[in-house]
């Protein structure tokens, strides 16, 4: 169904007519829609759980903000969603760039979550080798002496192209897929560190890595068990990013389980 969430035209499923509420979010990428990567989990999760599948905007058959977002401006809109749905105190299952948003809604927006399942969550920056950090300075004085040029009537089209060119060598396969107008909302996604939200974090969270996974490697999920307050991390080896979906039965069984050991635990 198509919801009008912010202003925005939203693709909103829901599976399931009763049992514990469940609320999925899917990473980032132009190939990631609902239907592909959220709708076989929540078809696992239905026997038990009422589940939510919302598409972020700029994804599938949701619109796009019209101005630059961040994580924040994405998880208010969720939030705008769960209020629109009447959703509070859900286990938030996200992947990817979901997971960003799920970190974010657990530490300021707490009465929304009840738990979290996160499996190849984004969100943690790993600290710049000395190596990198020169290379990153060169990056920015080199676009900087570009800038300076783009203004000259003779060259400046050609200095443009050559900044993009210079740009897009440094870029993620992400941002090099991602429409014009939504590459600025990209690059400050992927700059933000939420890291300094982990400790704020207090309910229960499940932690699922493919061992092989490249996008969001095993030491973010490692950090994130060792600085969250009850975290507890699962590895799926020899998977990847989409570990999950690679083992969607397994993947849907330790959901279940958890929630219904939560649930044991507070009754």
């Amino acid at each position: 169904m198509q919801l009008e969430i912010l202003g925005i035209s939203s693709h909103v499923e829901q599976y399931g007519q009763s049992g514990e509420e469940v609320l999925l979010l899917h990473g980032w990428g132009r190939p990631v829609t609902l239907d592909r990567h959220l709708a076989p989990l929540a078809r696992e999760l239905q026997d038990e759980c009422r589940v939510t599948a919302i598409e972020f905007p700029a994804h599938g058959r949701t619109g796009k903000p019209g101005v630059v977002w961040g994580v924040k401006e994405f998880a208010l809109w969720v939030k705008a969603a769960m209020e629109q749905l009447g959703l509070e105190n859900v286990t938030v299952v996200a992947h990817s760039f979901g997971g960003r948003v799920a970190l974010w809604l657990a530490a300021n927006e707490p009465r929304l979550v009840r738990r979290l399942v996160l499996t190849g969550a984004a969100g943690l920056r790993r600290p710049k080798t000395p190596e990198e950090e020169r290379a990153a300075q060169r990056y920015r004085s080199l676009q900087a002496g570009l800038s300076r040029l783009t203004g000259l009537p003779l060259i400046g089209g050609a200095v443009k192209r050559l900044q993009r060119a210079v740009r897009d060598r440094r870029s993620s396969a992400d941002y090099l897929d991602a429409d014009e107008d939504i590459k600025p909302t990209f690059v400050k996604i992927v700059s933000e560190d939420l890291r300094p939200l982990l400790p704020r974090i207090a309910q229960p969270a499940l932690l699922v890595w493919g061992d092989l996974d490249e996008a969001t490697p095993l030491w973010m999920g490692q950090t994130m068990e060792k600085e969250m307050r009850d975290a507890a991390l699962i590895v799926f080896e020899g998977r990847g990013h989409f570990a999950y979906l690679e083992e969607l039965g397994r993947f849907s069984r330790l959901i279940k389980a958890f929630i219904r050991e939560d649930i044991k635990q507070r009754g």
